[in-house]
């Protein structure tokens, strides 16, 4: 047997669902690499073109700017806003699908606004602290300071908690001994169980996951390999795997996690897969330290009851949903969100 044909046997068998396994990779990754510097047709090298001398290698470019922005042809990477006409109620979703990494750029921030972004004169804001408190105070701010409709000047971060609870435009905070059982914490964001109970003070961002790349309103070219990509978090702490499947969770392959993997902060996964053409549904389903799953959705329903609407799945009972999310393929390529 040759050497080259020896190494055309060993290479990353795909799964019948098309993912290929981390952990597959990592072992044949030597194996590729000797394939590689043998100068192997077919395997990994290909021979480089000339490239092309493009106009803007030949003239001087634009002036340095007191402030950068993103290129012109960024323009594509902004949020979807749900409500643009009223400012009294707008959502700005965040377009992870169009992101890389793990840290989410200060202008595509998501935004729950009820009433817009006052505007306040930081010079002048103050924060007071008070109540069960040895001495009072108010505080110095200073570096850089957040996006205004994201809580300018000054906003309350409580991380591992739901978003609700990062109070924007921040001026007091006061200590007390008992819950003060205001409406929004002891009837709007609680889970309504289906017997008419609920979990008061329950705030905790659940472990979740979901794919960015692919995602609804994309469309693959054709069949071929593809990167599966995408955010898991838990507010319990670090993020100890992410299994992804092709197969709407019939079967399940462990993702590559990229670093830094840090507790009660998003975690970029990725995953190779090789697409055959038939329509697929792809999940993805974190782990987190503490052994805490993602629950399927027909779990979260039979804990905590049916969505009001369906779609969307944001009709559930409860401002807690970290269900798995199904991405469906069809067979001409395009993604959409389907209930599974």
């Amino acid at each position: 047997m040759s050497h080259r044909t020896d190494i055309q046997n060993n290479l990353p068998k795909v799964a019948a669902n098309g993912l290929i396994d981390r952990r597959v990779l990592l072992r044949n990754s030597a194996l590729l690499a000797g394939a590689a510097g043998a100068g192997l047709t077919g395997i990994a090298r290909a021979a480089a073109e000339p490239l092309a001398v493009d106009p803007w290698s030949l003239n001087i470019g634009a002036a340095v700017p007191t402030y950068s922005t993103p290129s012109h042809y960024e323009a594509k990477v902004v949020r979807t806003l749900a409500n643009p006409t009223n400012p009294g109620n707008n959502q700005a979703r965040t377009p992870h699908h169009l992101l890389d990494g793990m840290i989410t750029p200060n202008g595509v921030h998501f935004v729950v606004a009820r009433t817009g972004a006052p505007d306040i004169d930081p010079a002048k804001h103050r924060l007071l602290i008070h109540g069960l408190v040895r001495q009072p105070l108010v505080f110095y701010q200073n570096g850089e300071r957040i996006m205004p409709i994201n809580g300018y000047p000054l906003r309350l971060f409580v991380p591992g908690y739901e978003g609700n609870m990062n109070v924007k435009w921040l001026r007091r905070l006061k200590l007390v001994d008992a819950p003060i059982m205001a409406i929004n914490e002891s009837r709007q964001y609680t889970l309504l169980l289906e017997s008419g109970k609920a979990w008061r003070f329950y705030y905790p961002m659940e472990v979740k996951s979901f794919i960015t790349r692919p995602s609804p309103t994309m469309q693959l070219k054709g069949p071929g390999f593809y990167e599966i990509s995408g955010l898991a978090w838990s507010g319990h702490g670090r993020i100890d795997k992410v299994e992804v499947s092709a197969d709407g969770g019939k079967s399940w392959g462990m993702a590559a996690m990229q670093n830094p993997v840090l507790p009660k902060a998003l975690t970029r996964f990725r995953m190779a897969w090789q697409w055959d053409g038939r329509p697929v549904v792809l999940q993805s389903r974190a782990t987190d330290e503490g052994g805490n799953v993602q629950p399927t959705r027909q779990k979260l329903i039979a804990e905590r009851g049916a969505p009001r609407n369906t779609p969307p799945v944001t009709g559930f009972p409860m401002g807690h949903v970290n269900a798995i999310s199904s991405w469906g393929i069809d067979a001409k390529g395009a993604v959409s969100h389907v209930y599974v």
